[in-house]
């Protein structure tokens, strides 16, 4: 299993960076913010780089919001998100992740999960990879509770109707499915759910928690790795099953302590599990 995390490391150097990684124990990497397509020299230069130390470039965050409201701001986040797929293929990464964003200025809109938007997002991930056409790549949605694809059967339909296979994928970030008390009650029939429908299709993933606040109305919120009730032995066990070796990327998180601390937590149940890191 690749897991990989941010390093907190000052550095444009390639080598210098896939190092760090490796020496934190990381054998997959976040490709970083400021590399861009047009930059060519320097894309090469980090792809060498991280393949001399055995460290997969895993994903390039796009994060373009591209159902935004606002028709003019949608544009340039589509603009942004068609460089990002971009970069992620001439670099190699496993996956280039975005998020379908929302017809609202918050993360919450009655539109979000019509069938008028999930229209719109086939046609919107049609247009982006279509522009792009990666051969090194996926584009993948990440899975959000307010938003299609909200479930694995909702992605599954989305890669059917999207029909760009090599070239749409999954990225899986299970905690973003945990909204009812059934799924926080039963993180590991979730998990199976998403690794059996999925599967094949899955080019990267998050690893994060989840936790519950008391009160009347359920509240969720993320947490690091260990403190909540994720079922991690299921999730690595999952994971480990799959022949491409989809990493697994550490994220929110504050400081480097608090990844190490993330990392050691699921290092100790991938020991546990007898899974190599």
């Amino acid at each position: 299993m690749r897991l990989g995390a941010p390093t907190f490391v000052e550095t444009r150097d390639p080598d210098e960076l896939a190092r760090a990684h490796r020496e934190q124990g990381y054998r997959a990497a976040y490709c970083p913010g400021w590399l861009t397509a047009a930059d060519t020299a320097g894309v090469h230069a980090m792809r060498e780089a991280f393949a001399r130390h055995d460290v997969i470039i895993a994903e390039v965050g796009a994060w373009g919001h591209v159902l935004h409201p606002d028709p003019e701001v949608a544009c340039r986040n589509r603009e942004r998100v068609v460089e990002r797929l971009a970069l992620a293929d001439e670099i190699g990464a496993r996956c280039c992740v975005d998020y379908t964003g929302t017809y609202g200025e918050g993360w919450y809109h009655p539109k979000n999960l019509s069938e008028e938007a999930f229209d719109a997002i086939v046609q919107l991930t049609q247009e982006i990879v279509d522009r792009v056409r990666p051969t090194r790549t996926v584009f993948a949605l990440e899975m959000m509770p307010s938003v299609h694809p909200e479930n694995a059967d909702d992605y599954l339909r989305l890669l059917a109707a999207v029909d760009r296979p090599g070239r749409f994928g999954v990225h899986l970030d299970p905690v973003n499915l945990i909204n009812s008390p059934v799924r926080f009650y039963d993180t590991g029939a979730v998990i199976r759910d998403c690794f059996a429908k999925l599967g094949p299709h899955i080019a990267s993933c998050h690893g994060k928690d989840v936790c519950v606040r008391d009160g009347f109305i359920i509240h969720l919120d993320e947490c690091r790795p260990g403190t909540g009730v994720l079922d991690y032995r299921t999730f690595l066990t999952e994971l480990h099953r799959l022949p491409h070796e989809p990493p697994l990327m550490l994220e929110h998180l504050p400081n480097r302590e608090e990844y190490h601390t993330a990392r050691d937590y699921v290092c100790g149940v991938a020991r546990e599990l007898g899974i190599p890191v």
